[in-house]
């Protein structure tokens, strides 16, 4: 009964900005790593078709990660790319990322080395992009989230000024009240993802609503 309230609450959320929002169409070889200054989980991605972004300037953080088929003996390789920076306005009904063809060693090279990749409308019409590779020290380990916000600070080709500060704690500490929903994996997995991607004014309201809910 909470879980239908909850759902009844965030459908009521969604089309009032439903108006204003792009999907962002997920290809399977890509790995998101960080939205608009914020690491995402992926098991909150897993399965997804898409996320619902409000109209204006994002920036997107990932990685092409794709399996390969060896010639020898049908084994499994994978390709991983550097973490890539693209930044963007969002003002069209969905977006796409497109990749080149990597299945050739040469292709994939090339792509180590210019990054090319194109963002299209869901005309097939190109988007204006700013991109870039994150620059990492070769085999470390970081921060990511705390790399693209120095990243965005030193005004480099695919910066955004307003990701380079840490959100506020109080809206880094936001997260999904789990004990609403109990036990429901799936639900609770895209009721997360969905906490994620709104606005904060949005998320403030869902927590209104799941503080009336909770159980005392």
């Amino acid at each position: 009964m909470k879980l239908r309230l909850i759902c009844s609450g965030m459908l009521a959320l969604l089309f009032a900005t439903s108006c204003y929002a792009t999907t962002l169409r997920l290809d399977p070889n890509i790995d998101l790593l960080v939205l608009d200054g914020r690491k995402i989980s992926g098991s909150l991605l897993k399965g997804a078709d898409g996320l619902e972004l409000d109209n204006g300037e994002h920036q997107l953080l990932f990685r092409v990660e794709k399996t390969l088929a060896s010639s020898h003996n049908n084994d499994k390789r994978s390709y991983i790319s550097a973490p890539l920076i693209v930044s963007f306005v969002a003002n069209v009904k969905s977006i796409s990322i497109r990749l080149p063809d990597l299945e050739s060693q040469h292709a994939r090279r090339q792509f180590d080395k210019t990054y090319e990749f194109m963002m299209a409308d869901e005309k097939g019409q190109p988007v204006k992009i700013r991109r870039d590779r994150l620059p990492l020290l070769n085999g470390q380990q970081t921060d990511l989230e705390k790399a693209l916000m120095v990243y965005n600070r030193n005004g480099q080709p695919a910066s955004v000024p307003r990701f380079a500060q840490q959100p506020p704690l109080s809206v880094r500490q936001e997260k999904f009240p789990v004990d609403v929903v109990g036990n429901n994996m799936p639900a609770e997995r895209l009721l997360q993802l969905w906490f994620h991607q709104v606005d904060s004014a949005t998320r403030q309201r869902l927590l209104s609503l799941m503080k009336a809910l909770r159980p005392s």
